[in-house]
């Protein structure tokens, strides 16, 4: 059986080599694929000769969303190979050829088994081409992903056998070549589009996404081998060439039409059913080939998730009449929303996914405007009118509100994590961008049903800051803005008001004191007093015109803010807006400083002070921000900075030097750590303040949060989702060796192939 099977292949393959059409499809595959080579490894060559980082070179010539090699080689591959396939069957029924092997001692499995390998070894050819510019990539580059890159090229091979597969299939059903071609380019694109087809009806939805094969070997290319991948090609593969041999074997052996229907539809059910259970998150195994893994969680969110025991339910609430978001997990985006969660299935396969559809009464303006006399009915039926949805399968507000009160979360989209033993949390979407939660948001959700986590209490009472405040001097969206990113209340924790008027609940691992107007009663400074004792974490944020109020507090710790505001003469800020530099110390307090440091960011601290050390109280200093080096100093004259201009003026007091503006203090308190941060501006952190922006500046306040709290909270929350940085950060060539290679692949290689046709083919004409 193997030797004929290999007889039929050795004869497939040189009659394919004999004629024109093999070689030119390799020519045109290495031209194509060379000049993304070439174009790839230019940009790389280029941005390396300004300066400009190149982390991540094996990605970006091969796995680059917009430009690898890889990446666009899976979409062209669509056409290369019909055309190899559409003569394998249809040639030997046209010309009658078929009679011959039907009289010899061979079957029809036989037939296409040997077709088909005959087939997987021109594509070992093709992908033997992209070898070769993986060889030269790994020569070029250093600490190339080399086990990454191998991985992507299995994935475009299995992609290569089940177009072979399917046009084999499609060369059994006629005998015109091209008639093959046309149906195999048709069948393709009904995989490519059969994944968004009757996504309202879940059992179909899973199958019918499981068929379409767009992307299939992105997972792949990307480094990342699932089994639920490597099942998908070799399911296509055995499906579409056992629907070839029944065809066959009906026609060589008259076989009645509804016998060969109900094997067909046998076979294909079979294929769905093994499908649908390799898609299981139970029945999923992983491997991920890349050198830093980033294609798998982190080792902080998989301890997380091993910590989950018993079941667990995320339940996504879509309200119809939600503006912008209500339509990101409708049901035809119902499986791509799923693969948001994927890496977390992958450690808790038994985590479930529910999604309910609601109208309820939420801001959205426009719709008003649109329907100003609608009922909230009407609106959600006009709605579903408009994106095509089943209107009956909204639930009215009085039956969502029987199931959930959702009011606290504006009844937006949003999503809610239950665990079976009752523990709770909610997943929400942001203004940003990115829109979703990332990995660092969902880990924080899954870590406070497992952990105790801290919180964080503002002191109100002097005048402070209002934590909940929607003005652009209050602290809502540090504090808990839902659809801030960085609030703390999205990163972990939990946030509550506190007055001195009591002593500070044990509780409250953290408390915020910002730009007090008034100092507090003996009983008040008592009981804050009482929480420094204990060795309770501070944050205290201080305003130049509340300076003999603050300073007091500051006093307790041994520092004071300077007299005056800060000022520097700038074209593009107003002269009391002060930019402030994280310090190579500040590493020491949280990786996000190194992380501004490295990218060259800053924090604005608008009408600030700087701050200086007037005692010793036993605390070990890290100064955290400071200002620029040259042309900053404190300005005593100078109130309007809008009309006036500000001269430095020695002679009363005014200092031009650097400044500190953000200083961390820490020591030991019994048996735990005490942590402090001072601040001269209680306005960088502000809600006005985020929406700053300054021209040829990358400013990121958001960073002194994340960073601050990190440290304050032992570095629990925010998660930690570091990944080791790419090593393959350099190209050993020069723009004179990049042109060397582009011409070697885009042409050499491509002469040398059709110089091999060429020679084959008057050798075979000479015969």
């Amino acid at each position: 059986m193997f030797k004929m099977i290999y007889n039929i292949a050795r004869t497939e393959l040189q009659m394919l080599f004999y004629s024109p059409v093999a070689w030119l499809i390799l020519v045109v595959f290495g031209v194509q694929s060379g000049m993304l080579f070439a174009n790839q490894l230019t940009g790389l060559v280029s941005s390396q000769e300004m300066g400009y980082s190149v982390e991540g070179a094996t990605i970006t010539i091969f796995a680059s969303r917009w430009g690898g090699v890889f990446t666009l080689m899976q979409n062209y591959l669509y056409f290369y190979i019909p055309l190899l396939t559409m003569s394998l069957v249809s040639k030997e029924l046209s010309s009658g050829s078929i009679r011959l092997l039907y009289s010899s001692p061979i079957t029809n499995t036989q037939i296409i088994v040997g077709k088909f390998f005959s087939m997987m070894i021109y594509g070992l050819i093709m992908i033997g081409i992209l070898f070769l510019i993986t060889l030269c990539s790994w020569a070029v580059v250093k600490d190339f992903e080399l086990s990454m890159v191998l991985t992507g090229l299995l994935g475009l091979y299995l992609l290569i056998c089940a177009y072979a597969a399917i046009g084999i299939f499609m060369s059994s059903l006629t005998s015109y070549q091209i008639v093959a071609a046309i149906g195999t380019f048709a069948v393709l694109m009904v995989l490519s589009m059969i994944g968004g087809w009757w996504q309202e009806y879940d059992f179909i939805r899973d199958v019918t996404y499981w068929l379409s094969m767009p992307g299939r070997s992105g997972k792949f290319i990307a480094g990342l081998i699932c089994s639920e991948d490597v099942l998908y090609f070799v399911i296509v593969v055995c499906l579409f060439l056992s629907l070839t041999i029944i065809r066959l074997n009906s026609v060589r052996q008259k076989i009645r039409f509804v016998i060969t229907l109900g094997r067909n539809i046998g076979v294909i059910f079979l294929a769905c059913f093994l499908g649908y259970l390799s898609a299981l998150p139970q029945m999923k195994l992983y491997h991920d080939a890349t050198s830093t893994k980033i294609n798998t969680l982190t080792p902080n969110s998989q301890d997380i998730v091993a910590k989950l025991d018993g079941g667990m339910t995320i339940t996504t609430y879509i309200n119809a009449l939600d503006p912008g978001s209500s339509w990101f997990a409708a049901p035809y985006f119902l499986k791509p929303d799923m693969e948001r969660f994927e890496q977390y299935l992958r450690f808790k396969p038994d985590m479930k996914l529910k999604y309910v559809y609601y109208y309820d009464t939420t801001a959205n303006p426009m719709l008003d405007r649109r329907f100003p006399n609608a009922t909230l009915r009407e609106k959600m039926v006009e709605v579903c009118k408009i994106y095509g949805l089943d209107s009956n399968k909204f639930m009215a507000p009085e039956e969502i509100r029987k199931i959930i009160d959702l009011s606290g979360e504006g009844n937006t989209f949003v999503r809610q994590i239950v665990r079976d033993n009752g523990e709770k949390a909610w997943l929400r979407i942001y203004n940003d961008m990115q829109r979703f939660p990332s990995e660092r948001e969902i880990s924080a959700a899954f870590k406070r049903m497992v952990m105790e986590l801290p919180k964080v209490g503002f002191v109100e009472g002097q005048g402070e800051r209002s934590y909940s405040g929607g003005k652009d001097r209050d602290y809502s969206a540090f504090a808990n803005d839902k659809g801030f990113r960085y609030a703390l209340e999205n990163q972990g924790f939990d946030v509550t008001k506190v007055v001195m008027d009591q002593q500070v609940p044990e509780d409250i691992n953290i408390i915020v004191i910002s730009d007090m107007r008034e100092w507090f009663t003996p009983e008040q400074e008592a009981n804050l007093q009482q929480y420094i004792d204990r060795g309770g974490n501070l944050f205290i944020l201080g305003e130049p015109k509340r300076r003999d109020v603050m300073n007091k507090l500051f006093a307790k710790f041994g520092y004071e803010m300077t007299t005056g505001v800060l000022v520097k003469r700038d074209t593009n800020l107003q002269a009391d807006v002060i930019l402030s530099y994280p310090t190579a110390e500040a590493d020491s307090i949280a990786y996000d400083f190194g992380i501004m440091r490295h990218r060259h960011m800053v924090i604005t601290t608008p009408s600030t002070a700087g701050l200086e050390q007037i005692a010793d109280k036993g605390y070990t200093v890290t100064n955290m921000f400071t200002t620029d080096t040259l042309g900053v100093w404190n300005e005593l004259e100078t109130t309007d900075f809008i009309d006036d201009t500000i001269r430095l003026n020695p002679a009363i007091g005014e200092v031009e030097k650097i400044y500190n503006t953000v200083v961390a203090l820490s020591k030991k308190v019994g048996n735990k750590e005490q942590k402090i941060i001072l601040t001269g501006d209680a306005d960088c952190i502000s809600n006005g303040e985020f929406g700053r922006r300054v021209p040829g500046v990358r400013t990121a306040n958001f960073s002194l949060i994340t960073g601050a709290f990190f440290w304050m909270s032992d570095n629990e929350v925010p998660i930690d989702v570091r990944r080791p940085a790419l090593p393959d950060d350099k190209v050993y060539v020069e723009k004179t060796g990049s042109k060397v290679i582009k011409w070697s692949f885009m042409i050499v290689l491509p002469l040398l192939l059709a110089g091999i046709g060429i020679f084959l083919w008057i050798r075979r004409k000479g015969r």
